[in-house]
């Protein structure tokens, strides 16, 4: 008997957590959906054009100094319709709006007990966050409220400025109370008032879980909508991970994630931060996280009068021409292939029988597709109505042939459709020797080509033990018939080829790569023509020089978002000028200023400005 009451509640709690698994997949579908929202950071800041909160924390000026741009913050042009009619065009379907910063100011008329507020204390006298989501709601689109448990502004928060401490929570438990019954008070009122979709938390890393009482938290405002999404920046059991301005090289671990990401290196708007990144490559950016199955959001930074600046208004117009046109191919998708399969990022759709290719260049001699076991029934190109060849290689690889005029100027998307949900096998495009790739044969030298670059990756470089000289010079190959245009290309390019070995992991650059013997210059094998600019991510060291293989050419490289303060690298840009492109295979040589080091940690928040 007693065996088997044991069963029964075994069969009990095993049914409650698949329930509770359950629910909370429903509870997340439409977030994991979307795949695109735009988070606004909205604030005083805004006046001066400085960090939001930060600025006074850190001392770059003092608090009442900051505190005095509630006089110029007017929102006098504020046009929150236009706004939400501008991110729904973007393609977005959700937007998360800063409430309340660290700074204490909140954007709406807050009742709590001497709460700084717009509505009361700025030269705007309005509630400026109602009008605004009653306009995200009029549209259809999710509403999200972000929201700072930090209040450096407010006389009962324990933290002040970074050399300033008011008091020990430990010391004063009752007045630390007094501030936790207060932030608490305000995010009932934003949950009775506003009924957001989702509330983004920022600034857990200046208390315990326990200290900011979450628990109580959760429980206060699950109760007034038990779908509430909450990011993990209230404790450790938020329901989605934050990565914050660095792509994941690797897929993060929770099921669920969004990259908070900037279009130039600020949140808030600073009129003097020019470094914005071009619409390819925030594209680019979104479809690295469609590719591992999250979301991104990304952040505008509006004026104190409520305008919204050029280069971002153009960012999301550019957007959303991209994002209607291959809508298929975001929304309601999930993680794509595994590393190997196709040089470029993957989704498929939820019953697995769609691959979606994302396909950043153009390549006349054809887009290889690696380890398909599945039947492939048909495979277009979104946005384009004319037809696509494809031809079957060996190993269940495929060669894809795209006509000129249906490239897409930013991100071409190929759709690939199967007789089933799709079966890989291993993506092996055949190891080559140095005797094949040079002899004359029915395979495009192209192919050969692609297949030198495939081995080198793999540390299988076939010229390794070949009569191959260090500068090409006198290369005799000892092959006939000779296949004339490999072997003007392995000549060329005999730098990368000479004595290299493997490349570095996939994730860190979207292609092959080889390593030089002392793994001081990397190696970057670019097909076809790229849309935008080549980027390398996770990459440790500094750069010393960039070059063209095989000509010479100097090229120039960007960083963007490699912020001082964070270990995490910023992403390489490098424009390679069109009429430097080699017709079947381009090689760039990165010299290093040390022996290769990269990055591949997890990226998570933020903790400093």
């Amino acid at each position: 008997m007693l065996h088997k009451k044991i069963i029964v509640i075994i069969l009990v709690l095993c049914g409650l957590k698949a329930g509770a698994q359950s629910n909370q997949t429903q509870k997340m579908q439409w977030f994991a959906d979307a795949k695109f929202g735009i988070f606004i950071h909205w604030g005083i800041y805004s006046v001066n054009g400085i960090s939001e909160s930060w600025a006074f924390y850190n001392n770059y000026l003092n608090h009442d100094a900051y505190m005095k741009q509630l006089n110029g913050f007017n929102a006098a042009k504020y046009n929150p319709q236009q706004w939400v009619q501008l991110i729904k065009e973007s393609g977005a379907k959700y937007a998360i709006i800063t409430t309340k910063h660290h700074d204490g100011v909140a954007l709406w008329d807050s009742k709590a007990v001497n709460a700084t507020t717009t509505i009361k204390h700025s030269a705007a006298k309005l509630d400026l966050i109602s009008p605004f989501v009653s306009a995200l709601k009029n549209v259809g689109l999710k509403t999200g409220l972000y929201y700072s448990l930090p209040d450096w502004s407010y006389q009962d928060y324990n933290v002040f400025t970074r050399e300033t401490k008011r008091y020990d929570i430990n010391k004063e438990p009752k007045r630390w109370d007094k501030f936790v019954n207060y932030y608490q008070t305000q995010l009932n009122e934003l949950s009775a008032q506003f009924k957001p979709d989702l509330l983004w938390f920022d600034g857990n890393w200046e208390h315990s879980s326990t200290e900011w009482h979450t628990d109580q938290t959760r429980k206060s405002l699950l109760s007034y909508n038990p779908d509430l999404i909450i990011n993990s920046r209230l404790d450790e059991h938020g329901d989605y991970e934050t990565p914050e301005q660095g792509v994941p090289i690797v897929k993060p671990e929770g099921k669920y994630w969004e990259l908070c990401y900037t279009m130039n290196d600020s949140w808030g708007y600073q009129p003097y931060d020019k470094k914005y990144k071009s619409t390819n490559m925030i594209i680019q950016t979104l479809v690295e996280c469609l590719a591992m199955g999250g979301n991104l959001l990304l952040d505008i930074g509006p004026k104190a009068d409520g305008t919204i600046v050029p280069e971002q208004l153009a960012i999301l117009k550019g957007l959303g021409r991209w994002t209607k046109k291959h809508a298929e191919a975001i929304y309601g998708t999930i993680a794509g292939l595994p590393k190997g399969h196709f040089i470029g990022k993957t989704a498929l759709s939820k019953d697995g029988k769609t691959l979606y290719l994302y396909l950043n260049h153009q390549d006349k001699s054809g887009v290889l597709l690696q380890g398909i076991r599945s039947k492939i029934t048909q495979i277009s190109v979104l946005g384009y109505a004319g037809k696509i060849s494809h031809w079957r290689l060996e190993n269940d690889n495929y060669l894809i042939s795209i006509p000129d005029l249906a490239y897409d100027k930013d991100v071409t998307v190929i759709k690939v459709k199967l007789n089933e949900a799709i079966e890989l096998s291993d993506p092996i495009l055949g190891d080559i020797s140095y005797q094949d790739a040079l002899t004359k044969s029915t395979e495009p030298a192209s192919l050969k080509i692609k297949r030198i670059a495939a081995a080198c990756q793999k540390g299988l470089n076939p010229f390794k033990d070949s009569p191959l000289t260090v500068d090409g010079l006198n290369f005799n190959t000892g092959v006939n018939p000779l296949d004339q245009q490999v072997n003007d290309w392995v000549v060329k390019n005999v730098e990368a080829l000479h004595k290299t070995r493997k490349g570095i992991e996939q994730g860190h650059f979207e292609g092959k790569t080889a390593l030089s013997a002392d793994l001081q210059t990397l190696f970057l094998f670019v097909e076809g023509k790229p849309n935008g600019p080549i980027a390398i991510k996770g990459l440790k060291n500094g750069i010393s020089r960039i070059r063209v293989v095989g000509e010479g050419t100097m090229l120039d490289h960007s960083i963007y978002n490699k912020l001082y303060w964070s270990k995490v690298p910023g992403i390489i840009y490098i424009d390679i000028p069109k009429d430097r492109l080699d017709a079947n295979l381009t090689v760039i040589s990165v010299l290093l200023d040390s022996p290769i080091e990269l990055y591949r940690e997890k990226v998570t928040a933020i903790e400093s400005n």
